[in-house]
């Protein structure tokens, strides 16, 4: 504790009270300088300097909001009015700064117009996590990581030479892993938490890295890191048009996108979030799994499925020997497709448990199909159901099941 008058936060340097003092820093012009390291601005400023390409950026009134124009239109050039909620507010403009489809509507509907910007992206209250859009378009998180790590080398001067390695968490689909097999790279599984990505940075095992809940990073800062992401793939979007002269039909993020699917496949994915449950019976329903896990074996048949494995997921770290344990039961079918079901302690209030769908895809004519739809309608012909008992949601009592076919 100090005796001390308020401190002027404007006034950049340092202040002496007696024997004690006081700098203030501005972490803009600081983080600017790192990133002007990391990628290439030039690159970067002749893509937002373009007439023919419109970009917009929603700092939701949140942190970023003091960095968005220093860095997106006094540096790299982009248009002032591409900045939206850029003023930092205690309330955030009485929003949620949640960089999704529900909390970010007002970017999607700007976004899904006919003639909307090439490119939009937003962040949250902290500035760790990100949303990316084309026109009309939708970038999944899983999918935004594993596209920033299949482009890095070439877009990113950082990452010349190739990333160290690859991490995802473990609910995140599986496209980093096709990735990390394809360019021959280390690749991990970590349960939920940033601190398991930091341990393997630390040990220069891991240079990109992100999670399903819009968390994407590197080990530029060794954290999840929102306008990293937004100016990783706006280097992308350049590096494709680099060569584009003016009237030129320009690649965009949805091409991008779609051209990563037919060369990798693509990883249908779909979290559903059961919130304020009651704790008792959404213990006894992993409980339930956990038993089912314990007797199930490779080659089961689930309907058109064959289990390749089950278990609840258990994670040694390589670099400390610590085991996190019983983060997760998941069901993983030999074509790549997993059901994933996860008590998560981020709820408010009692437990909230999150089921995670994946179907992987691999026939790029079916690349096209509704994510929704496609976890509805793919090898529907047979169905076979995990069943849990004593699932309460919101005062409501509840006999879950969930259809392997979905």
């Amino acid at each position: 504790m100090a005796e001390i008058p308020d401190v002027d936060l404007s006034c950049l340097g340092v202040t002496k009270y007696g024997n004690f003092s006081v700098e203030v820093v501005d972490p803009v012009s600081d983080y600017l300088e790192l990133l002007e390291n990391v990628f290439d601005f030039s690159l970067i400023g002749s893509l937002l300097s373009r007439s023919d390409f419109r970009f917009i950026f929603d700092a939701m009134h949140a942190v970023t909001g003091a960095y968005a124009k220093p860095i997106f239109v006094d540096k790299l050039g982009a248009s002032s009015d591409s900045i939206s909620n850029g003023v930092p507010l205690e309330d955030f403009g009485h929003g949620h700064p949640d960089p999704n489809l529900t909390y970010a509507k007002d970017l999607v509907d700007i976004m899904y117009k006919e003639n909307g910007p090439d490119f939009g992206a937003a962040s949250d209250g902290d500035g760790d996590r990100n949303m990316i859009l084309g026109r009309g378009f939708f970038v999944t998180p899983s999918d935004s990581v594993a596209i920033i790590a299949a482009n890095a080398e070439e877009a990113i001067p950082y990452f010349q030479g190739g990333p160290k390695g690859l991490a995802r968490s473990m609910p995140t689909s599986g496209a980093l892993d096709r990735v990390a097999q394809k360019l021959n790279l280390l690749f991990f599984e970590v349960p939920t938490g940033w601190k398991f990505f930091g341990n393997l940075m630390d040990d220069g095992k891991l240079s990109i890295c992100g999670e399903e809940s819009f968390g994407t990073g590197s080990d530029h800062i060794r954290e999840k890191d929102g306008i990293w992401a937004v100016l990783a793939w706006l280097s992308i979007v350049a590096y494709r048009n680099k060569d584009k002269r003016p009237g030129e039909t320009l690649v965009s993020v949805s091409d991008i996108v779609k051209e990563h699917w037919a060369t990798y496949g693509r990883n249908f994915f779909s979290r559903y979030d059961y919130e304020e449950c009651e704790s008792e019976g959404a213990n006894k329903m992993i409980e339930y799994l956990r038993d089912l896990v314990s007797k199930s074996k490779s080659g089961d048949e689930y309907g058109s499925y064959t289990l390749q494995f089950a278990d609840d997921f258990t994670y040694t770290d390589p670099v400390d020997g610590s085991v996190a344990s019983k983060q997760g039961v998941r069901f993983v079918f030999s074509d790549g497709s997993r059901i994933i079901f996860r008590l998560s302690g981020t709820g408010s209030a009692g437990a909230t448990v999150r089921i995670y769908i994946e179907q992987f895809e691999p026939d790029s004519s079916k690349h096209d199909t509704d994510a929704q739809i496609a976890l509805k309608t793919i090898n529907r012909s047979r169905t076979v159901c995990i069943k849990a008992e004593g699932l309460h949601w919101k005062g409501e009592a509840y006999s879950y099941h969930i259809e392997l076919s979905v």
